[in-house]
């Protein structure tokens, strides 16, 4: 049987029930690379054609396993290989609420997954080569978003000062967690 794209979504139909499927508990055999590929900008891609069907790449990524640098599409019964070329989610939004250590963060993705920023779903800052900041959150079983840039210009607004490791650092606060943005706004006076 040749891997389609068609037959990974009936299987995940079929699978499918409350909730997000028990990808972590599935161990079928690999099957091979499907050619798709998740841009930068969060489009799914197809057979390098953008997969226009909103639903459809919303049910694939319901079945994203993370293994080590790879990504896979997995189902109860075939694993197959996908290209990420940089997060397999992006991060298009957040809700805030509450102030200081009680603030909430709460991130959507263009997928339509919602988690709020803490130890289950943790921020992460880097900063690119080129000096480009590079923001994440963790979306669920080590899958992250990239943050788009209008919403981390948000956290940076929302940033504030806090000691961390002896060291006062500027970051945000969420679910009574701080999260440091490190070398891209370290403070003068530290």
């Amino acid at each position: 049987m040749t891997v389609t794209a068609d037959s990974i979504a009936n299987a995940i139909k079929a699978a499918k029930g409350r909730g997000l499927p028990p990808v972590e508990a599935w161990d079928p055999p690999y099957c091979g690379d499907l050619d798709i590929r998740i841009a930068k900008d969060g489009t799914w891609f197809y057979l390098g054609t953008p997969i226009g069907r909103v639903r459809l790449a919303r049910l694939f990524s319901t079945i994203l396993k993370k293994e080590g640098d790879d990504y896979f599409l997995v189902t109860p019964v075939e694993k197959v290989g996908i290209t990420v070329e940089d997060a397999p989610f992006l991060a298009i939004d957040f809700d805030e609420a509450g102030q200081g250590q009680e603030q909430v963060l709460t991130f959507h993705t263009s997928m339509g997954d919602q988690v709020a920023a803490g130890a289950a779903h943790p921020l992460r800052f880097c900063t690119r080569p080129n000096g480009e900041p590079a923001p994440y959150i963790e979306i669920r079983r080590g899958l992250e978003a990239l943050i788009d840039r209008k919403s981390f210009y948000r956290l940076v607004d929302l940033a504030t000062q806090d000691c961390v490791g002896g060291k006062t650092q500027m970051g945000v606060w969420s679910s009574g967690v701080f999260f440091p943005f490190g070398a891209m706004l370290e403070s003068d006076d530290a």
